[in-house]
Order: C-alpha cells, then structure tokens, then sequence
C-alpha cells in the first residue's frame, strides 16, 4: 500500500488543471497515502485549490541548476513510495535517478509519444487517439496500478468578494487569449459575440499582456468586465467556478471549467492535445484535412486561408449555443 506519492508537473497552467484530475483516482485507490506536488512557483496557489494535496515543492527558476540539485535531495529525503513524472521533461528526467538511487521508489512516467508526434506533423500520420483528451492522457499512465481512469468534479471553496470586482450576480466568462497567437479566435468574432449576447453579463480573464481585451469591453461597457491582467491564477480560478458558462480557446481556462464541472463552450482550433473531458464542455470544431497542424498553437499556420479551422467557427453560432446550452448553472 502506497503512503506517500509525488506529482511532478511543472507547468503550464492548463496541463497543470489536466493533471490535477489525477489526485482524487489517486487517493480513492490508496486513502491513506499523502499526495504532494512538484511545480514551479507560479503555480502553486493553483494547485493549492485541491484539498487532496498534502504539500508542494516549488522551483524558482532564479535558483538556477544548483537549486534543483538541492531540491532534488530535498525530494529525495521525504521518501516517497511513488513518484509520477508527469512532465517528463529535462528538469524532471534529470531528478529522476536522483530520486531514484539507492531508493526503493516507484517512477512512473508519462510518455511524450515523440515518435508519433513525428508521424503526425511531419508526415500527417495521426495515431494518437481520435479526439486527444488531456485528462485521460494523464490517468492512463496510473492505470496498470488500478487507479480508476473515470474523471470526477473538483469542488473547491469560495474566498473572493466577488462585489469588489462586479456589479452583477450571474454572469458568463470569456477567455479570449491564448498562449499562441494561432490559437486565439479573431478579435473582430469576440466582439461581434458580445454583441449576440445582450442579455449576458460578461467577466473577461486574460493575462497581463492581453490589451487588446480593453476592444473587448468597449464594445459593451454596461454588461462587460475587463479584468484581463488584473486576477491571480487563484483569482481566475475562483471567477471560473462561479460562471454561469464559460467560452474559451484551447487555453487553461476552459480545462479549469473542465475539472470544476463548469459548462463551457471550446472553440478548437489547430492544435492536437487540448480537447476537454468532461460532456459539460461543447467542443466547437471544423473539421479540415490541415488539423491538427501544431502541438499547442506554436509555428504557422498550414492552410492557404490563414486560421481557417477557427475564422469557420462563427460568432453566430456561438451564440446560439452559448444561448440554447448553458446560461443557466446546472
């Protein structure tokens, strides 16, 4: 029986969200092990959300190599039963036989699938599975050990005062941005989208470089809220969990709306890995020979009409989706 398990993810906001639907299968299977998490500093109020994670282990990047030297013996010495490497990265494969020497320490990992990421965008051969759900791609490697591969709601606390930020009690949320410029639906659809809701409140969450949400809110500032670059990562979570409906690209903030069991709408694009679980999220999508051409939105677009597979998602039937679909709480 396991006591004591470690999740290495390190990032980025929406992997994070995916992997966090690993915790509860974990502790359901082994009730009495301790669930700590390995990540970078950013991210830690994120992952603090989850009642079942008993500690986190941070990296500062400003530490440089000799602070994950040292927090790897740190790791080392909490003697842990199972660790999963969930990130499989540089920094995490050179933790791996440090945490592993000399120690009877059980090492999972999950597979990156390079050879099949070759085949798929240098040669358009897609064996991956057909959608590539982030959720499942997580459980799956914690299978062999009985760990239930079913998702289930994360349901966390409420500490905001909502008032401070809105004027209204209901409201949608629009997640705009993205990482990569090849993920983000035109700004031109967003405001036209606006437009079709009148009858909706609307938060919008973004990042601090995001300016242009600014258009977003000036198409409708009686009912629009700008609060791009203005919430924390914990803050944005908690305006998530509170949403009527939440509208969003491949981004962190529809996988939030995945795991909290939020109704979404995602409007998927170019990427391969992004697609939600849960059937609360309605996944909006065009179907070309061209998808997916990217990992996560990063390089060009392959298609003669750029970003075709989101400029053929119209703002109209977004709208009424959004509209017939969820803007009522379930």
């Amino acid at each position: 029986m396991l006591k004591k398990i470690l999740i290495i993810r390190l990032s980025s906001f929406g992997d994070i969200a995916q992997c966090m639907a690993t915790i509860t299968p974990l502790k359901k299977k082994f009730p009495e092990a301790e669930i700590f998490w390995f990540t970078k500093d950013e991210f830690k109020p994120l992952i603090s959300f989850h009642k079942e994670v008993n500690g986190i282990f941070t990296l500062n990047k400003k530490t440089g190599f000799l602070g994950l030297i040292k927090l790897a013996f740190k790791i080392r010495d909490e003697k842990f039963d199972l660790i999963y490497d969930a990130h499989a990265n540089l920094r995490s494969m050179f933790l791996r036989p440090i945490l592993g020497f000399l120690s009877p320490t059980k090492i999972i990992k999950r597979p990156k699938d390079r050879f099949k990421r070759l085949l798929l965008f240098w040669f358009r051969i897609n064996k991956f599975p057909k959608p590539f759900r982030g959720i499942k791609s997580y459980l799956a490697p914690l299978n062999y050990l009985g760990v239930n591969q079913e998702t289930e709601i994360l349901k966390i606390d409420s500490f905001l005062d909502f008032k401070k930020w809105i004027p209204f009690e209901t409201f949608i949320v629009l997640a705009p941005s993205a990482a990569w410029e090849l993920k983000r639906w035109p700004i031109d659809y967003w405001k036209k989208l606006i437009e079709l809701l009148p009858g909706e409140n609307i938060v919008i969450l973004g990042g601090p470089d995001d300016k242009f949400c600014k258009e977003l809110e000036n198409v409708s500032p009686e009912k629009c809220i700008n609060l791009a670059g203005v919430l924390s990562f914990s803050e944005s979570v908690q305006f998530v969990s509170k949403a009527n409906l939440v509208i969003s690209g491949d981004t962190g903030i529809i996988h939030i709306a995945d795991l909290l069991g939020i109704k979404g709408i995602l409007l998927m694009g170019p990427s391969a890995f992004g697609f939600t679980t849960g059937p609360h999220i309605k996944i909006m999508e065009r179907q070309l020979e061209c998808r997916p051409c990217t990992k996560d939105g990063r390089g060009k677009c392959s298609n003669e009409e750029y970003k075709k597979c989101l400029v053929d998602i119209r703002p109209l039937d977004v709208a009424y989706l959004a509209s017939s679909w969820a803007t009522k709480r379930s």
